[in-house]
C-alpha cells in the first residue's frame, strides 16, 4: 500500500475541513496606550514615557511614573517652541525675521554648535524645524528682565502637575545677564524640569494652537513642529506612521558630559488627542524620537476612528 498517498489524502481532507468550517480564531486585541508604552519601553527600559489625554490632561499611560515625577533635568531645545509662541503672541518677536547661522556658537565658553545642514538665513519656522541655536540665542538676546520666567510660568512648566503623588518642582534661576538668558532659553543652564511638567506644558501649547489656529504664533509654531517631526531634528518620530508635531532636546547635567535626550509632541498633529513625552537618561533627542515612533506605531491612533 502507498502509505504516503494515504497520508497525503488524509492531510488534504483535514485542510479542506478547516478551510470550509467556521473559524474560532482569537481576535487580536485592540491597541491601548499602556500596551503601546510597553512596546516602546523595550527599546530603552530606562526611558521615562508619559502619555496625556490632550482634552482632559489625564494620564493615559506611563513608564517609571515615580521617576518621571521626581527627575529634574535640563530641558534643552524643548523650550524653544514654548518661548517662541509667547513672544510672537505678545508681538515681541517677528517670526518673518531671518537670521544667518554658520553653525558655530559659543556662549560663556560653552560650545552650542548647531547640527543642522548648511542653509541660508532662517525664519522662525525653519529655525524651529532645525532647532537652530544661533537663531534662538538671538531671540533670547531681546528678552527683558523677568520675561523668560513669565513666559514659562504661563505654560505651567514651572509648577507641579498633580499627576503623581510625590512630585519635584521645576528649578528656575532668573537670568541676570543677556548670556544667561541665552543659556536658559536654550535649556542648558538655570532651568530643570520633570517629564511630567514638560508634558503638561506641551498640552498647554497644543490647546493654545487649537484655540487660536489663525494667529501668526499658532501658525509658525505648528508648522515648525510639524516640520521638525517630519524632516527636521525630530524626524525619527515620523517613522511611527502617525502625523505628529514635536521637538527633541539634548542637554548634559551640570556635573558631567553625559547627555540626556527628550522628545515632546502631540498627535495627530492636525487634531491632537495625545501628548507624548519621552525622556532618555543617557542619550540624545534622536533616541527619544525613535522611542516615540515605536509608541505611535503600536498606539490606538493607528486604529480608524468610528
Amino acid at each position: 500500500m502507498d502509505t504516503r498517498g494515504v497520508r497525503s489524502a488524509k492531510l488534504m481532507a483535514v485542510v479542506t475541513v478547516l478551510l470550509a468550517g467556521p473559524c474560532f480564531c482569537q481576535p487580536q486585541a485592540a491597541p491601548t496606550w499602556p500596551s503601546a508604552v510597553a512596546y516602546a519601553a523595550k527599546l530603552a527600559p530606562e526611558a521615562r514615557i508619559v502619555v496625556l489625554d490632550t482634552a482632559t490632561g489625564h494620564l493615559m499611560a506611563a513608564t517609571h511614573l515615580a521617576e518621571s515625577a521626581r527627575t529634574l533635568a535640563s530641558p534643552g531645545s524643548t523650550l524653544k517652541p514654548l518661548v517662541l509662541y509667547g513672544l510672537v503672541t505678545s508681538n515681541h518677536w517677528d517670526p518673518s525675521r531671518r537670521i544667518a547661522c554658520n553653525r558655530q556658537l559659543r556662549i560663556t565658553g560653552r560650545s552650542l554648535n548647531c547640527s543642522h545642514p548648511p542653509t541660508g538665513p532662517m525664519d522662525a519656522r525653519q529655525a524651529l524645524a532645525w532647532s537652530c541655536n544661533t537663531y534662538f540665542a538671538a531671540v533670547a538676546g531681546g528678552l527683558a528682565p523677568g520675561e523668560l520666567r513669565a513666559l514659562l510660568t504661563s505654560t505651567g512648566l514651572l509648577a507641579q502637575t498633580g499627576l503623581a503623588p510625590t512630585e519635584a518642582t521645576a528649578v528656575f534661576h532668573d537670568p541676570q545677564t543677556p548670556d544667561a538668558n541665552r543659556l536658559a532659553l536654550l535649556g542648558v543652564e538655570g532651568v530643570l524640569v520633570t517629564p511630567l511638567e514638560l508634558a503638561t506644558a506641551y498640552r498647554w501649547l497644543a490647546l493654545q494652537l487649537a484655540a487660536h489656529p489663525g494667529s501668526a504664533a499658532a501658525q509658525v509654531v505648528r508648522e515648525g513642529l510639524q516640520d521638525s517631526a517630519s524632516f527636521g531634528t525630530a524626524g525619527a518620530a515620523a517613522l511611527g506612521g502617525i502625523s505628529i508635531a514635536g521637538k527633541t532636546g539634548t542637554a548634559s547635567s551640570a556635573t558631567g558630559a553625559q547627555t540626556h535626550g527628550w522628545f515632546i509632541g502631540f498627535a495627530p498633529s492636525s487634531a491632537p488627542r495625545a501628548i507624548i513625552a519621552v525622556y532618555v537618561p543617557a542619550g540624545h533627542g534622536a533616541d527619544a524620537a525613535r522611542i516615540a515612533a515605536e509608541l505611535l506605531a503600536h498606539s490606538p491612533l493607528r486604529q480608524p476612528q468610528p
